[in-house]
């Protein structure tokens, strides 16, 4: 360590000693003993741990440092380190990372200046109790949490897409899906964050029972039974996960569709007039969340559910305008 200067020693005694706080709380919380409890799902971790984390870093920050630093840069600065490493050893995936970056960042700027509030003009012996404390915290309540069961909640997200062409040409285009490009879907955010995107969707046969496939890449299936069907209006489907084709990579366990956190129940599709050769084309599904922070946890699956969706709206917006233009111009004399 001789590239780096001496006075700048204490720092990362103060970055190690939070980084050292979060792994700890990851492994314990991520072991089978609060596994049935929610896990890293659990507040405790969410909350706590980043808490602590903030209160050892600005304990262990140079005296000399600035309040900003103290209470600001440095807890910042060890969140950022745990994400990291969290990354690069894959203890987590993106998703998760960038899920819970925002609480801990929030959670270790309040628990440093919680410890700065308790702390200031006190001796150094008061300021080891208070530091103990906030690391012993989450471990004690821990216990407490898990005799408590995560609520569910259910969340619809809709989209909406008006469409150049007549209901009858809409409906050919949302019973079954021809397979999509990546080209024909765009960028987006959800592909960065690892969710793999629709491929195509088909129908056993038409009417109430059919079962529509809907396939999305790395092997990720849906199993979707038709219990809805009224032509050019709407049709309406349970959605089930095909756990035979999803490779157990795909998706982080946080965050697998039809497990015990996080479900996509139904999807539903309506066809409303738009005026003359137009359609109005809905789009809703129905998801189950099952954890502590379902509020928060709602506005990413909020997201993404609504960026799927939007995405494949866009796809069969475009098939249809096109397959409609196509057979006017096949009409005219």
């Amino acid at each position: 360590m001789a590239f780096i200067k001496r006075q700048y020693y204490h720092y990362l005694i103060a970055s190690g000693a939070g980084l050292f706080m979060a792994l700890l709380g990851r492994f314990v919380f991520a072991s089978n003993y609060f596994n049935d409890a929610g896990g890293l799902l659990m507040l405790c971790f969410l909350l706590l741990i980043p808490a602590a984390l903030g209160a050892v870093t600005a304990h262990f920050t140079p005296r000399t440092a600035s309040k900003w630093w103290r209470l600001v840069f440095a807890p910042f600065l060890t969140v950022l380190l745990f994400l990291v490493t969290a990354l690069l050893f894959h203890l987590e995936g993106m998703i998760c990372v960038l899920m819970i970056f925002p609480l801990f960042m929030l959670t270790a700027g309040l628990g440093a200046c919680i410890y700065y509030g308790l702390t200031t003009d006190r001796d150094e012996q008061t300021k080891t109790y208070v530091v103990a404390a906030f690391a012993l915290l989450p471990f004690v309540l821990a216990p407490v949490e898990s005799q408590f069961t995560a609520p569910d909640e259910y969340r619809r997200v809709e989209n909406t897409v008006v469409i150049e062409a007549p209901a009858a040409v809409v409906w050919r285009h949302i019973v079954r899906v021809p397979p999509i490009t990546a080209q024909d879907l765009g960028p987006s955010l959800v592909d960065r964050l690892g969710f793999p995107r629709p491929i195509e969707a088909t129908l056993s046969h038409e009417g109430v029972g059919g079962v529509r496939r809907a396939t999305f890449e790395r092997g990720v299936e849906f199993l979707e039974t038709v219990d809805v069907w009224e032509p050019q209006r709407r049709i309406s489907f349970s959605i089930v996960p095909n756990t035979a084709t999803i490779p157990p990579t795909t998706f982080d366990e946080h965050v697998t569709v039809g497990g015990r956190f996080f479900d996509v129940l139904r999807g539903t599709y309506e066809l409303e007039p738009a005026g003359p050769g137009r359609t109005r084309l809905i789009l809703y599904s129905r998801q189950r969340l099952s954890t502590r922070i379902n509020p928060y946890a709602g506005l990413w699956t909020g997201y993404i559910m609504s960026e799927i969706q939007r995405r494949i709206l866009e796809v069969i917006r475009r098939r249809c305008e096109t397959d409609a233009a196509s057979t006017a111009l096949a009409a005219r004399p």
